[in-house]
């Protein structure tokens, strides 16, 4: 259940333009809204206070264009480092969902470019939607779930169901994606897809919750077979689980390995022409 939404923006207008498209779906308009917006350090205290004033007007602009009352809305402008603030904020705020733009950026390019997106990306606890630049937003009808035995892929199949039963025909693809060591790649987008035994326990969560739905099983390298059924699809948004691996001891260094992005989940953020939906569950 989402009830506490923070939307960190920057100005490019995506992260309300995905708010906008949210607050159509019935069961998060009575969601709490926080709308952050962190300024960087500067050099000079002259600098400071006009990159105060310009977050102050991006602020203020990013309320006005969300579809809510912005007496409802908490605004948020901050003073730091954007990548560890927005974590902070999240997690002040016992955040049930962060939406953010990304500019899309690959792997190390993204460590050499500072991105804010990847940061938070990898190292938030909370679920993360991610609104890249080059994509068109859309109305969400279509929400796809990549589906397997993990505890993060359930929390990602219990996202989905919650935004899906409140949308008018709204429909949810249930994708089983086995990795294929050989290079060879297969698909099946048949009624049959939905016997395979991974599914099966979606498929009935589905139907008992009466949402319509499509099944897709494939092998092959997961993270593009993933983003092509997706494309196929035309999904509007994809859901894709991300368990937190690290233990609590290490929860407040950098990972860089984890930062390079060479996960299944990484990938999809790069690579994927719709919004993603990040699920997380802590480690065990």
């Amino acid at each position: 259940m989402i009830e506490k939404i923070l939307v960190a923006v920057a100005g490019r207008g995506l992260c309300e333009e995905m708010f906008n498209m949210l607050m159509d779906i019935p069961s998060l308009q009575q969601a709490s809204v926080t709308v952050l917006h962190v300024v960087p350090p500067q050099v000079t205290s002259d600098g400071m206070a006009e990159k105060l004033e310009e977050g102050g007007k991006i602020l203020a602009q990013a309320i006005q264009s969300l579809k809510i009352d912005p007496s409802k809305v908490n605004p948020r402008l901050k003073q730091g480092d954007p990548k560890t603030t927005v974590c902070q904020v999240a997690e002040e705020e016992q955040s049930d969902l962060v939406i953010m733009g990304s500019r899309g950026l690959g792997r190390l390019q993204s460590i050499l470019e500072n991105s804010v997106s990847q940061y938070v990306f990898q190292l938030t606890s909370r679920p993360m939607l991610l609104v890249k630049d080059d994509i068109y937003v859309k109305k969400i009808k279509r929400v796809m779930v990549a589906i397997d035995k993990s505890d993060s892929a359930q929390q990602s199949l219990d996202l989905a169901i919650s935004l899906a039963k409140d949308i008018s025909g709204g429909e949810i693809i249930l994708v089983h994606v086995t990795k294929d060591l050989t290079g060879k790649s297969s698909e099946d987008l048949s009624p049959n897809a939905e016997k395979d035994p991974i599914l099966a326990p979606a498929v009935a969560r589905t139907k008992q919750m009466g949402i319509s739905y499509r099944c897709a099983t494939a092998t092959g390298k997961p993270g593009e077979t993933i983003c092509r059924i997706a494309d196929e699809m035309n999904v509007d948004l994809l859901v894709l689980g991300s368990p937190d691996r690290r233990p609590n001891i290490a929860k407040s260094f950098v990972d860089l390995d984890r930062l390079l992005g060479s996960s299944l989940s990484d990938y999809v953020r790069v690579y994927a022409n719709c919004p993603v939906l990040l699920a997380r569950t802590p480690a065990t």
